[in-house]
């Protein structure tokens, strides 16, 4: 008989990296109209308690804390604020991220190296190693990482250097799912195409290259934030108790010339 989650999420504390927007918000939101408790954090400080307001608006408890994820002693009083609030920590949820800027290899400097890898990577790092404690403390977690489908082609001529970032994330994600694995913890990442969110604008993407990124994907059309948190919650859910260490594609078809 299929097992369904109606009530699996009810008073369950998800802490989630970049909620002020994208992915995040709407995986704050959905979390929140299945009951679970939200902590949203991130650095836009507006859009944040914008993404507080509409979990409470859905009938859910939350707080937004602001961290900057590449500062591990800001992650820190992050999992520490979120501990006192609600106890403990469920699912955690790293969609913090950015390209920064798109560039092509040769023009990539220890500078964009340097931002690319302590948002994207470090940030993902942090977040893990300060929220395991107390998931293993519980005997039960879920972490979702957030990857890219441009660790699959290397991000020729924009993003390699973040292309390199996602495939570090997915490489952390099997690594810590496979120590864990026996004390409860599960750990997967997602691998989206591109999603329509601020991140395009954020890192530099010119209308060429999203134009680009569409005509290679066969469903025809950019994927959207809420189809991630969908795909994050089932992974969270108790209808997902069998998959860890994974990375899910999620590319509308695209994205494997």
């Amino acid at each position: 008989m299929s097992r369904r989650f109606d009530d699996y999420f009810e008073k369950k504390t998800i802490l989630i990296t970049g909620a002020a927007s994208g992915i995040g918000r709407a995986a704050a939101v959905l979390f929140a109209k299945q009951g679970a408790n939200v902590v949203c954090s991130d650095v836009d400080d507006k859009l944040g308690h914008e993404t507080l307001a509409l979990v409470q608006k859905a009938g859910a408890e939350g707080i937004y804390v602001h961290a900057d994820v590449t500062s591990r002693q800001e992650v820190r009083a992050l999992v520490k604020q979120a501990i006192q609030t609600f106890g403990k920590i469920s699912f955690l949820f790293n969609s913090a991220g950015s390209a920064i800027n798109r560039c092509s290899f040769l023009d990539i400097d220890d500078a964009l190296l340097d931002k690319t890898f302590n948002l994207n990577f470090k940030g993902t790092f942090y977040a893990m190693q300060e929220v395991l404690p107390n998931m293993l403390e519980n005997k039960h977690g879920v972490i979702i990482n957030m990857a890219s489908m441009a660790q699959k082609r290397g991000g020729p001529g924009t993003s390699v250097h973040y292309a390199s970032a996602k495939g570090a994330i997915n490489t952390l994600t099997l690594g810590v799912a496979r120590e864990f694995a026996s004390r409860g913890i599960r750990c997967l990442s997602i691998s989206p195409g591109p999603i329509e969110t601020a991140f395009q604008a954020a890192s530099n993407t010119t209308k060429e290259m999203s134009d680009k990124f569409a005509a290679d994907i066969p469903l025809g059309r950019i994927g959207q934030p809420e189809e991630i948190a969908e795909l994050a919650l089932f992974m969270c859910s108790n209808a997902c108790e069998y998959m860890t260490a994974d990375t899910v594609y999620v590319s509308g078809g695209g994205g494997w010339k």
